[in-house]
């Protein structure tokens, strides 16, 4: 993405991680935080959290981690069973406070982590930028080669056909990302308001009369983004095998992840482990080596895929520990030559439907209260 250096430089604001590690530190105000996050999970008031009092901030974990919401991927399902494993350490049916506080102060601190390596950019997208583009002179020539390439047109609505081309406008437009809740909420309604029920029908329209009703549509979009701005979320990584070759040249560190990322996996009665646990391993690993969670970078799932099968990695045989840490090894060198080789950049926008904190979890405050 093309971070305008214009007037909206004002708009933006950079999370880094550096709010997350101040409330954490603040033992005060954590205690605080925690003991209000405790009580709203805490619905039956036992003083104890269980697996259903717990889903509400494994999901919440999840959404600031970038993840679908749960049930919608096998792979993403997997990492929010993994938080849960945290909270509970894959026995426990109830969670104390102090477990409770020990668990989220740690995935917080992973999470300020990661944003210190790969900040977000908050947007506050305000219709400037989509009202300069309309009013642009590149805006008909790139609109008409839009028009050109949404085959769909040739036998959809005018208004499906509005819709499709909004839908190819970009946040470096200054049009928010695709999103259910932009497509419902602004989309949808001002394509309805500026059409009438005829040329909502109409098909096979012109490319002139679908320029005059996308014009049309664009600057009311401007005009509501206006009136009541869209905060967008805007992160880049690019995974390029480094972090994997530290963790490899650091053999210390390196059995000291894998130990506990093999906690609890299950052994057998000689002590050996299933190969089917490599990916579990691996996911639990990813932080150390700087890679993404299994299931959030298609790209990268597919490079983990390949090196999975070239030490079968399926094949469910039960193996010594020694055997399973040095077949882990292998799998992160293929992973760091693969990405050393081809490395994988990554951006998204999504839309903010939560007050602007690092994450969902925090509260919108976090400073220290004066005292009396």
């Amino acid at each position: 993405m093309d971070m305008k250096s214009n007037n909206h430089q004002q708009q933006q604001q950079v999370l880094d991680g550096s709010d997350i590690v101040e409330l954490v530190e603040n033992e005060r105000v954590f205690d605080k935080f925690v003991e209000q996050k405790f009580q709203q999970l805490d619905q039956d008031e036992d003083g104890k959290l269980s697996v259903t009092e717990l889903q509400p901030a494994v999901a919440d974990i999840g959404a600031a981690l970038g993840l679908p919401a749960q049930g919608t991927s096998p792979d993403s399902d997997h990492i929010y069973s993994e938080v849960l494993n945290e909270f509970t350490h894959g026995s426990q049916e109830k969670v104390s406070k102090t477990e409770f506080k020990e668990v989220l102060s740690d995935i917080l601190l992973g999470m300020a982590a990661g944003l210190k390596r790969d900040p977000i950019v908050i947007l506050r997208m305000d219709g400037e930028d989509l009202s300069e583009f309309v009013h642009g002179p590149g805006y008909e020539t790139e609109i008409v080669s839009i028009y050109s390439e949404l085959s769909t047109c040739d036998d959809a609505s005018l208004r499906d056909c509005i819709v499709k081309a909004l839908q190819s406008l970009s946040v470096d437009h200054g049009m928010p990302p695709n999103d259910p809740w932009v497509l419902s909420n602004i989309v949808e309604p001002i394509v309805d308001s500026c059409l009438d029920e005829e040329d909502k029908r109409e098909k096979t329209a012109s490319q002139e009369r679908f320029l005059e009703a996308f014009k049309r549509v664009v600057e009311k979009v401007a005009q509501r983004l206006n009136e009541q701005p869209v905060i967008v979320a805007h992160s880049e990584n690019t995974f390029d095998g480094s972090g994997v070759r530290r963790l490899l040249s650091n053999k210390f560190e390196f059995d000291k992840a894998l130990n506990v990322a093999m906690e609890t996996i299950p052994k057998d009665r000689h002590g050996k482990v299933s190969k089917e646990y490599l990916r579990a391993v691996l996911d639990t690993v990813a932080p150390s080596a700087t890679l993404p969670p299994i299931g959030a970078v298609s790209q990268m799932d597919n490079m983990i895929m390949e090196a999975l099968k070239m030490v079968n990695g399926d094949d469910g045989k039960m193996v010594k520990e020694e055997e399973f840490k040095k077949t882990m090894a292998e799998i992160l060198g293929s992973i760091m030559l693969q990405l050393e080789g081809n490395p994988i950049s990554v951006s998204s926008n999504s839309v903010v439907h939560e007050p602007l904190t690092s994450a969902t979890l925090l509260p919108a405050q976090t400073e220290e209260e004066p005292s009396n």
